[in-house]
Parts: structure tokens; C-alpha cells; sequence
């Protein structure tokens, strides 16, 4: 059974971006584009891991993983933050997993974040 990853990311280019390397790697993926959004989609899929922007409208990355680890159905799925290199998050967020900056290669950071998590590492192939 293919690992599955929700993607929240206010930006078409950054979720494409996300989706199209996940995909590569044997996810099936789903997109939403803000935390509210995400909580909505949550309530029908159980994705293996969330990838999500800190900086969106309606409802900001941080409340989403807020709201995320609150509940014991997804406390421990496993959460990567997307934000700016200049914005901080990646030290004032520090329930995520793993920070990716937008504006470095992404895919790259990506690579680097799968083979952190060693329980899903095992089972993809990351190139």
C-alpha cells in the first residue's frame, strides 16, 4: 500500500513543487491550500505525513499543528514545515519534524527530510 502525504501550501507553485517529488517517491498525495482546509480533508484521509506552509490564510501552519497535535488520531504523524528562509519558523516551530526553506532547492531538502524519518525511509526509495 502507497504511503500517502497531504500537502498545505496557499501557493499552486510550492504544492506542485511538493506533490510532484512526493509522487515520484511512491506517494499518493493530497492538496489543500490552508490549515482549515487540511483539518476538513483529516476528517476522510489519514495521510503518513504532512507537509505544510507556516503562512497561510484562514489558518497558518502553526495553528494547524497545533490543532494536529492536539488530537490523538494524528498527534504522531509526521509534520514538515515550508517556510522562508528569512521568516524564522524553523526555530520558532518546534513540533515540526523537519523545516524546508522555499528558497532553496526544495527537492533536495526534501530528499534530506524523507531519510530523517526512518520509519517511513525504509519504505520509499529515495533517490
Amino acid at each position: 500500500m502507497p504511503l500517502c502525504a497531504l500537502v498545505v501550501d496557499d501557493s499552486m507553485l510550492i504544492r506542485h513543487t511538493v506533490c510532484r517529488f512526493l509522487e515520484q517517491h511512491g506517494f499518493k498525495v493530497e492538496t489543500v491550500s490552508n490549515g482549515q482546509e487540511a483539518l476538513e480533508a483529516l476528517k476522510s484521509f489519514r495521510p503518513d505525513l504532512i507537509v505544510t506552509d507556516m503562512q497561510m490564510p484562514k489558518m497558518g501552519g502553526s495553528q494547524l499543528i497545533t490543532a494536529l497535535k492536539g488530537k490523538a488520531e494524528t498527534c504522531n504523524i509526521p509534520i514538515f514545515i515550508v517556510a522562508g528562509k528569512q521568516s524564522g519558523f524553523e526555530n520558532k516551530e518546534k513540533r515540526a519534524d523537519f523545516a524546508i526553506f522555499k528558497d532553496i532547492n526544495i527537492e533536495e531538502q526534501l530528499g534530506k527530510a524523507l531519510q530523517s524519518l526512518t520509519n517511513l525511509s525504509t519504505r520509499i526509495a529515495v533517490k
